[in-house]
């Protein structure tokens, strides 16, 4: 009796391990953007580190940006609130002269403003000051999952953001 349970549980544990290989390899040999994905441009070329600073007052802004940015494939090395809030407009500051990386930061993010502003005591490539006038990243994908096969284990393993809070 005790082999057989034995068995039955190797058999078990190998059947889920091959589900699961599966539906890894499966996923990404098959992607293929569909219309509800952002479209990015372009790609960081190597390492960008990024900071997200939010100067607008508005919780959360600083978080979605950051899942923008990370998607994207950027190292957001830090992010949170800025010393102030101001009424001034969202920016994207290069701090090492890599201003290709922070104009594309800016493309992803829907910001107008890019400047250069090196600064050798930051640890960053980029830092984003978001401020009253950001609104979001230009397209974001609201809920994806019923577009995903019914084997694709992942689904069960994606963290869900709690709703937001509507303003009256």
């Amino acid at each position: 009796m005790g082999q057989r349970i034995r068995v039955l549980v190797f058999l078990l544990v190998l059947s889920g391990g091959g589900i699961l290989l599966g539906s890894l390899v499966s996923q990404r040999s098959g992607e293929t953007p569909g219309p509800e994905q952002p479209v990015v441009m372009g790609r960081p070329k190597g390492r960008v580190r990024v900071e997200v600073l939010n100067a607008s007052g508005v919780t959360g802004v600083a978080g979605d940006a950051t899942r923008s940015l990370r998607g994207a494939g950027f190292d957001v090395v830090g992010f949170g609130n800025a010393g102030t809030y101001s009424e001034e407009p969202s920016v994207v500051m290069d701090r090492v002269g890599m201003m290709e990386a922070a104009r594309l930061v800016a493309q992803i993010l829907g910001i107008a403003q890019v400047r250069s502003e090196p600064d050798s005591t930051l640890f960053v490539d980029v830092t984003v000051r978001l401020g009253p006038d950001w609104t979001g990243p230009p397209s974001v994908v609201e809920n994806d999952e019923e577009d995903s096969p019914w084997w694709d284990l992942r689904r069960f393993f994606r963290r869900s953001d709690p709703p937001k809070p509507t303003s009256r």
